[in-house]
């Protein structure tokens, strides 16, 4: 970067007493590419306890979101056809129950 975008981003930092999402992101980034924490630290005029709070943050969403698994379709499927299975088991009894109070005969259980 050259000078004058540096300063540029060194007053926006040091000048705000709240963070965006997109400057700690900035910030973090800055740590996770190896810039050590205290130089940041320094030049933006955020704790270190703060900084590192925020990268502790990152690394563990990180870490969950990586974890996570694709939604397989063929559970999606399965899934639709559980609660399709479901509603036509519901709907079977409803119109059994009405067939009984109307002294239909309906035969089976």
């Amino acid at each position: 970067m050259t000078e004058q975008i540096q300063k540029k981003i060194f007053e926006d930092f040091t000048t705000q007493r709240r963070w965006t999402a997109s400057k700690k992101k900035a910030a973090v980034l800055r740590l996770l590419a190896g810039e050590p924490l205290d130089d940041v630290s320094r030049e933006l005029g955020v704790t270190i306890a703060q900084l590192d709070g925020w990268k502790q943050k990152v690394l563990t969403q990180m870490e969950i979101l990586l974890k996570a698994r694709e939604e397989d379709p063929i559970n999606k499927e399965l899934d639709a056809a559980k609660k399709k299975i479901g509603e036509l088991s519901m709907e079977n009894e409803l119109l059994r129950e009405k067939a009984k109070k109307q002294g239909v005969f309906w035969g089976g259980r």
